[in-house]
């Protein structure tokens, strides 16, 4: 490998264990935001679940009236709340899941399933950080590892292009 080659691996490598240093700060960053979600939706769903105790009524219960009423709305309000439901469980489980991963792990836990809006806002609003944490310094290695590694099959590929066939002379 030339001089020039390694200059561009190793700019490669420290681009991509740049980027890649900043998955962690994604996901706690990320993990944050699901905190505020879940807070908000759990008045929601207290809320939701109180009325239907005051009714006299289980969860599943309010839901099914919602679902046998013949008005229109209530029916597609039925269909909204449980859908709130549905979501306030799926972002408690994944904050469980965030919580109880290893540090390195917590991309790949974001990453299984994330929560569309939850991931869209998170990225809008992303702030990096410096990867002084272990996990920061694992995913950084792994970027610089990937783009080193990258640059060099890139050039390696360059090489064989450019390279003459066996047999062809220069004409000077």
């Amino acid at each position: 490998m030339g001089q020039i080659a390694r200059i561009i691996a190793i700019v490669a490598g420290l681009a991509g264990g740049t980027v890649f240093s900043q998955a962690p700060e994604f996901a706690q960053q990320y993990r944050q935001r699901i905190g505020g979600a879940i807070d908000e939706l759990r008045v929601i769903v207290e809320d939701f679940n109180r009325q239907a105790a005051d009714h006299h009524l289980d969860r599943q219960q309010a839901l099914n009236t919602y679902a046998q009423s013949p008005d229109d709305f209530l029916r597609d309000r039925g269909v909204s709340m449980q859908s709130t439901i549905t979501r306030y469980e799926m972002l408690l489980s994944q904050q469980l899941k965030l919580g109880t991963a290893a540090p390195v792990a917590k991309p790949f836990v974001l990453l299984r399933e994330p929560d569309d809006v939850v991931f869209a806002n998170t990225w809008r609003d992303f702030v990096p950080g410096v990867a002084v944490s272990f996990a920061g310094l694992v995913w950084g290695a792994i970027g610089f590892v990937g783009g080193w590694v990258v640059a060099a099959l890139l050039g390696l590929g360059a090489r064989r292009v450019v390279r003459r066939p066996k047999g062809v002379r220069r004409l000077s």
